[in-house]
This record gives structure tokens, sequence and C-alpha cells, in this order.
């Protein structure tokens, strides 16, 4: 069966695939971090319960001792419910283990999805957790056509399979977009015709950068444009998404 994928419109008129991750990269992803967080719950509850209670027998602690729920309990379920939504919030569409399996979130745009769109998509692992062991969940994934769960339908997110060079690209931005004025949006646009520059002949590459600098920098006239060679176009163009002016 065909590997679904996500299709991209992009400034260099050549669509952008992102393959669709399926059950088997999501089952292996979800195992990976549901060891990370259960040593994470249980190292908490036991170093906690040792080093405040110096009580080995969790059950006989728990009677009539409520600090030992406040301190020791109560965190370590924390950690092990909001190990999902804080991580992947906090590394932007990752977690430990879908970074160990080579995927990642994004939105049906491909881009990165936000903070609110992340913790919806948890809140609806209660639905997808039924009735045991993520069966919804999982019957929901191998019988849609972008292996998406409920949870994803209601965040309108994918996993997809993560690569090397757009991790660098999302990054590169990431920096760029603290410094620069730009849009996020048009940013975006200038990364990506930097990123596919030696890919693009001379002449389809020149055309874009004139374009994208005429709208995106009016301080350079279209003289100034049309007597820059590409090696100056470029410059330009790093020059303005990393929020200094072109010499």
């Amino acid at each position: 069966m065909m590997t679904p994928r996500l299709s991209l419109p992009s400034v260099t008129g050549t669509d952008v695939e992102l393959r669709i991750a399926g059950p088997g990269s999501r089952g292996y992803a979800f195992l990976i971090d549901w060891h990370f967080r259960l040593v994470l719950a249980l190292a908490w509850l036991y170093l906690m319960q040792f080093a405040y209670f110096d009580a080995l027998d969790t059950f006989d602690a728990l009677r009539g001792n409520d600090r030992f729920l406040l301190i020791v309990v109560l965190p370590a379920f924390g950690l092990y419910l909001l190990y999902h939504p804080v991580l992947e919030v906090v590394m932007r569409g990752r977690t430990p283990g879908k970074l160990l399996a080579g995927v990642r979130l994004v939105n049906r745009n491909g881009d990165i999805p936000g903070a609110g769109a992340l913790l919806v998509r948890n809140v609806f692992r209660l639905i997808d957790s039924l009735p045991a062991a993520y069966v919804v969940g999982l019957l929901t994934v191998m019988f849609s056509a972008q292996h998406v769960r409920i949870g994803d339908l209601a965040a309108g997110t994918l996993l997809v399979f993560d690569r090397a060079t757009k991790d660098r690209s999302f990054a590169r931005l990431g920096r760029a977009l603290s410094r620069t004025p730009l849009a996020p949006e048009a940013a975006d646009l200038v990364q990506e015709l930097l990123d596919r520059w030696q890919g693009l002949a001379d002449p389809t590459r020149v055309e874009i950068a004139r374009t994208l600098l005429a709208r995106l920098d009016p301080a350079t006239s279209s003289a100034e444009l049309l007597a820059s060679d590409s090696a100056e176009l470029r410059a330009r163009l790093e020059a303005l998404i990393a929020g200094k002016a072109a010499t």
C-alpha cells in the first residue's frame, strides 16, 4: 500500500511532499515515550518517598498522610499525564520518542502546530485511549486515509516523517525570526528560496528573488534589482532575513 503524503505548494513552484507516518512508526514512538514517562514518574515516586518519608511500603505511607499525596503521588501522576502535552509544545511537535522514531507533528500546512492545537490533541487522548490500550486511537490510525487518530482530527495535525534538512530549515528560520522584522510567512518564503537556491536554474532563482525583494524590501529600487546578479540577490535575501540592511 502506498504511503500517504502531504503535498505542499512552495515558492519555487515545486510541491514539497511530507510522508505521513503509519501505525508502526506511531506505535514505536509511543512505546519509547511510554517508557520514558513511566521511568520519570516512578523515579519521582520512589526518590521522594525515600527522601521525605523513608518508607518502602507505598500503601502504608498513603494511609492518613495527605502530605505524601501532595508531595509524592500527585507530582508523579503529573509527570506521567503531562509528559506529552508539555514536551510537544516545548519541543515544537516532537517528544523524545518521536525524535528517536524520526517523526514529528505538523499541521495541515506543514508548519509546526501551535500550542493550542497540541493541547487539544492531547486532551483527546482520553477518547483515543478507550476502552483500554489506545484501542480507539489504534483503529482510527489503521483505517483512516492519513493515519490519524481522533486527537489529530480535532487538532488538525498529522504525524510525518522528519527530515534532517527540514529540521535545519526550521531551526534557521526560528533563529532568523528572532531578529527579522518580516512576518513569519514572508520569512518562511525567503528561507525556503535560500534553502533551494543551489538546486534551481539561475534564471528561475533570479526571477523569484527579484519578485520577493520587490515586495519585501521597499528600500530596494527596481533598477537596483534588475542590475543585481544571482550572488548579489542572494546576499540581499540573506541580509533581509537576518534583519540587517544589505550593503
